[in-house]
This record gives C-alpha cells, structure tokens and sequence, in this order.
C-alpha cells in the first residue's frame, strides 16, 4: 500500500521494462497513473469492506435477524435500532461518520423489516417481548460490552421492552431518537388517512400510504436518491407486521422507571409523527434523569436530516457515559 501511495504522489512514472521510462510519452503516463489509481482503489475498497461484516442471529422465536457492523471492531460499541418501515439504510449517515467511525458500529433489521425474517403470525408482532428478545439475541450473538443503545422512532419501544425485560445493568447509555415512548394517542400525532393507508389491501393504497408516511418523517426531506432508497426499503416490510404494530405492547411503565444508566432523549421541534413535548413530559414522568434536546430545525428524523449535529453529539454522550 505504502509503495502504491508513493507511486501515485511521485512526479515520475514507472520505468518501462527494458529500461526506457525516460522515453514515455505524456499520454503513456496518464494512462500509468490511472492503472495506478484503479489498482489502489480496488485495494483500498477492499480493506474497507473487510472491516464490515454482515451476518445473521437466531432470536429466541426462531426469526432470522440480520446483523451488520462497521467502524473499529475494537471500539466502544454502539448499537442502533430503527424504526417503523425502516432498517439498518437508515443509519448511512452515522456509519460513514468521522465523529463516529472509532466506535463499533452495530446495526441489525427489526423481525418484518429489511433482510430479516418475516413471520406469518400477528403475536410475533404484537408481542412487545419478542422485540427485546431480538434486540437481546443481537446483544449476545456480537458480544457487545456495554454498549450504548439508540433507537428511532418504534426503536425507542423496543430499547424499553429490553430494559423491562433485561433491565440495563450491562448497558452503559440510551438514546431515544424521535423515540416512541408509548403507542398512545397523547403521544402520537394522528394521521388516520396515512395509518389506514398502511394497513390496506390494496397494493396502490398501501404504497401510496407508504410514501406520505415516510415523507412526514422529514421536515426537510433528503435527496430524491435516498428517499427513493427509503421509499423501496420501506416497502420491504412485512405487511402483517405493518397492520399489526399499532397494537403491540410497550413496557414503557415497566422499564423507564428502573433504569440507571444515563438516558438522552432526542427529538425534532418539527416532528410530524411523535410529539416531542408530551412525549418528553411523559418520559420525565417516569424517570425524572432523563436528559434531552431538541433540535429546531428537525422532524422526526434528526439524524438524517441534521446528521453531523446528531453524530457529534451521539458521539459526546458515547465518551460521556464510557467514564462513568
């Protein structure tokens, strides 16, 4: 690598065989240099990807949940959780992330979501254990030491079913991004036309239901690149699942109370989907610890749409809880 760098900064091309570099002409260096840099690409791409990993776990249930790292393998884990419609896309921002690349990056695909399995039987969904169940198969399978917690939106449910269920012992922080705090009218802006969209038989409904939905995540919407991206993620996901989450079980009452571990609670000022302040007064309510911020210019999804302010400060509170 270090002779292929040195060869691409030197002002000299290569010596042809046969002794006559000296000879070559203007155009045969710039054909060398770029043979030079696709070689160094290639090796470069593939160092890269050999410190990503993809792989699947077995939740308790018997659901294929598919895992994937980045950053440095050896670095404070940090595990995200996605949100409704969503998967481990949703988190490009954060995993290609200066603040953020020293820290081991673990991101999977909630069961109905993404590249893991999709059950067939609406208690998979509705049972809010079986969603901490994954989270701590994830847990186990990579052996992730005190790891950090951020959940979006559903995934902020999920962070406190495994609380309720596993309590935060092993847990050195939580981030609620956008966070469901319960599934609660008083918490959840209601969009019924959307919600009944979603729910739908009809394949245009569904997907037209599907667009609006994601477009209310944003407050200033991505690129049409990565919507489009989202937008076909999105329609990935299970449709018994979709129909069915409205009803699965938060043990919100449970978990928030008990845990010990710093808890940062994340919302945009402009959230179309949870209600930032009720939501934050709900989970002050049950543990008075909870810190927060808001962010002015942000929807539902602060990490997308003001992502280096979001990977700076995920990456504070991340050196912040690791001394405590």
């Amino acid at each position: 690598m270090k002779y292929l760098m040195s060869m691409m900064q030197s002002k000299e091309p290569p010596t042809e065989p046969g002794g006559r570099g000296s000879s070559y002409s203007s155009g045969h260096v710039s054909v060398m240099r770029a043979l030079w840099v696709a070689v160094l690409m290639m090796i470069m791409s593939s160092v890269t990807m050999a410190g990503q990993k993809d792989y699947t776990v077995k939740s308790p249930d018997g659901v294929d949940i598919a895992v994937q790292e980045a950053g440095d393998p050896a670095g404070l884990p940090i595990v995200f959780i996605h949100g409704l419609l969503g998967s481990h896309l949703n988190w490009e921002s954060q995993l290609d992330s200066p603040d953020l690349s020293r820290y081991r990056l673990i991101t999977f695909d909630l069961r109905g979501h993404g590249l893991s399995g999709k059950p067939q039987d609406v208690q998979a969904y509705s049972d809010g254990r079986r969603w901490a169940d994954d989270l701590r198969a994830v847990l186990e399978a990579t052996k992730a030491e005190n790891p950090v917690l951020v959940g979006w939106s559903l995934g902020g449910a999920v962070v406190s079913n495994y609380v309720a269920a596993y309590g935060d012992d092993e847990i050195e922080g939580l981030v609620y991004v956008g966070g469901v705090v319960e599934l609660k009218a008083e918490l959840i802006t209601s969009h019924p036309e959307v919600y009944a969209g979603l729910a739908s038989e009809d394949l245009k409904v569904h997907l037209d239901a599907m667009r609006k939905f994601l477009a209310l995540c944003f407050a200033t919407r991505p690129d049409q690149a990565t919507f489009e991206r989202l937008l076909s993620n999105a329609a990935m996901a299970s449709w018994i699942m979709t129909r069915t989450v409205p009803s699965m079980t938060v043990f919100a009452e449970e978990g928030l109370p008990k845990v010990k571990a710093p808890v940062l609670m994340l919302y945009g000022e402009k959230d179309a989907l949870v209600m930032p302040r009720p939501s934050l007064e709900r989970a002050r309510a049950l543990n008075p610890a909870v810190r927060s911020q808001v962010y002015a210019d942000s929807g539902h999804a602060p990490f997308l749409e003001e992502a280096q302010r979001f990977n700076r400060d995920l990456a504070d509170f991340r050196a912040s809880v690791s001394t405590r």
